[in-house]
């Protein structure tokens, strides 16, 4: 039995052509919903969710730091255009971009002591906001809605 409450949500009067679709639907409104919470919770600093992403791939890479295509690799979400998002951040003073001297194209990045102090302040500001939008759901259906999520993701790898 389907809920239909998306379908009441965008409007829709009829069915949606499969279960498949109903679901990839929800995925999708509720990733855009969950992703404008943390818009919202970052835009006091300045920071897109792509950019908040960055940052936190470069903590977790501290002190060393990283190449650009292994931040790529990385996102949560895919940025076209990684290098105008570096470029924002480094204006800002968040992360150190540095050419390798043996290959040129290589640019290696690392995150600043005012990057790190950003991420430090952000971070109870998004516990509490992860707990906020999911702890309702419990410790046993979060665990069940991750491997859900797990095994549609493993299966849309191309």
């Amino acid at each position: 039995m389907m809920s239909g409450k998306l379908r009441e949500e965008i409007g829709k009067s009829g069915p949606f052509a499969s279960l498949e679709e109903e679901v990839l639907l929800n995925f999708l409104r509720t990733a855009d919903r969950l992703t404008g919470s943390v818009e919202s919770a970052i835009k006091p600093m300045g920071l897109s969710p792509t950019q908040y992403n960055v940052l936190r791939i470069l903590r977790g890479v501290n002190p060393q730091g990283i190449g650009c295509q292994e931040i790529a690799r990385r996102m949560i979400t895919r940025d076209a255009d990684i290098t105008r998002l570096l470029d924002r951040l480094q204006e800002r003073g968040l992360v150190h971009r540095q050419r390798q001297t043996d290959d040129r194209r290589v640019v290696h990045i690392t995150i600043t002591p005012a990057g790190l102090a950003m991420l430090a302040e952000l971070d109870p500001i998004i516990v509490d906001l992860n707990q906020k939008l999911l702890r309702h759901l419990g410790t046993q259906r979060l665990k069940m809605l991750l491997e859900l999520i797990e095994e549609a993701r493993k299966h849309s790898e191309a």
